[in-house]
Order: structure tokens, then sequence, then C-alpha cells
């Protein structure tokens, strides 16, 4: 014999009923218990307590990391523009965070002639670590530009400076010489460096 569902016949469908209630019942609690979280409209990290908020016994790991394409501090020593020899404009600002080296020379120098094959070997190798830049002062822009050909210095940044304005803001008084600046801004080295010296400074800086 065939057992009576609870909805078959008359008795059973005050039972139903009772449970349709019951139903509807639990559905209004869920829905007022969801009204105090974020709704559909406002995603739950908008909701979150900001970092700054956060009590001082927070877990330090949960905080999200520093963004690492954050721009770096603009030092003084790198806060100028100029042209390059080949007519575009220059901006020091983007090397900030960078240790830089200002190489200072003229066209006319033996010095800085002897100093232009290590340049020019070794300013490739580290154009994204230790970003070497002519400065070239004191002669004519003509023998300046063969300057750089005659030296295959053409694949290295070279500013034109026949005013001599960043020559007196650095105070440079005799060619050649080499203005280093380290990653914070300082000026670390201000003076001659041959081939030799030259290189072993760039590479120590570059590691």
């Amino acid at each position: 014999m065939r057992s009576s569902s609870p909805s078959n016949g008359p008795e059973g469908r005050p039972a139903a009923r009772f449970t349709v209630a019951a139903t509807l019942a639990g559905t209004l609690l869920a829905a007022s218990a969801c009204a105090v979280g974020p709704t559909a409209a406002q995603p739950a990290a908008e909701v979150a307590v900001p970092v700054a908020t956060a009590p001082a016994s927070a877990a330090p790991s949960s905080a999200a990391p520093a963004p690492t394409g954050a721009p770096a501090v603009v030092p003084d020593a790198l806060r100028f523009t100029a042209r390059t020899l080949d007519g575009t404009a220059f901006s020091a600002a983007a090397l900030a965070g960078r240790p830089v080296v200002l190489w200072f020379w003229a066209p006319w120098c033996a010095t800085c002639a002897s100093q232009a094959w290590t340049v020019a070997e070794i300013a490739p190798k580290y154009r994204d670590t230790v970003p070497i830049v002519g400065v070239a002062g004191l002669g004519e822009q003509k023998a300046m530009r063969s300057f750089v050909t005659e030296f295959e210095l053409g694949g290295t940044t070279q500013i034109d400076d026949r005013a001599g304005a960043l020559w007196r803001r650095f105070e440079i008084v005799e060619q050649s010489t080499f203005l280093i600046i380290d990653r914070e801004g300082k000026v670390v080295h201000q003076g001659f460096l041959d081939g030799e010296d030259l290189t072993r400074r760039v590479a120590a800086l570059a590691g």
C-alpha cells in the first residue's frame, strides 16, 4: 500500500500552507540580513576600511605594497632642462632615482678625446642603470658634432651647452670633468677620471 503524501488530501493542505509561510519568512530574514552589506552596485572593496584608518596594531602584511611605478623624487642636481646636439629637448628629471654621470667636455680637448673611447664603450652597457650624459661646451656646434661622430658617441646623450649654463651651474672650471650624482641626488665626485677609474666607478654604481 502506497503511503499518502502530506500534500495529498484535504488534511495535507494546512501543512503545505505552513511550509510556504515558513519559506517566505526565511527569505525575508535573509533579505534583511543582506541589507547591511554592500549592494550589487557597490563592490565590497569600496566599503573596506582604508589602510590609513586601520588600528595601529593591524598586521603590516595586510597592507598593499607600495606601487613600483611611483615617480622618483627629483633632486636639485637634476632640476634642469637643455637641448641635445641634435636639437632634442632634454629633461634631467627623467633620470631621477638612478645614479647619473655628467661628462663635461670640449671638442678641442685632447684629454676629452682620450676619454671619449671609454665613454663610447661603457655608456650603452649602463644606459638603463647609470646613464652617462655628455655636456659639450667651450666650442662651436659644428666642432662638437664632429667630435661625437669621430668618437662614435652618437648612442649617448650629448647636451649642447655652448652658452655654458650647465658649466656655470655645476661650477665646472676645466675639461674634462666627470660629475657623479648618486641615487639620492648627492654629488659624490667632481673632477678628473681616467678610463679605468670611470669604468670601475660606473660598474660599482650599477651593482
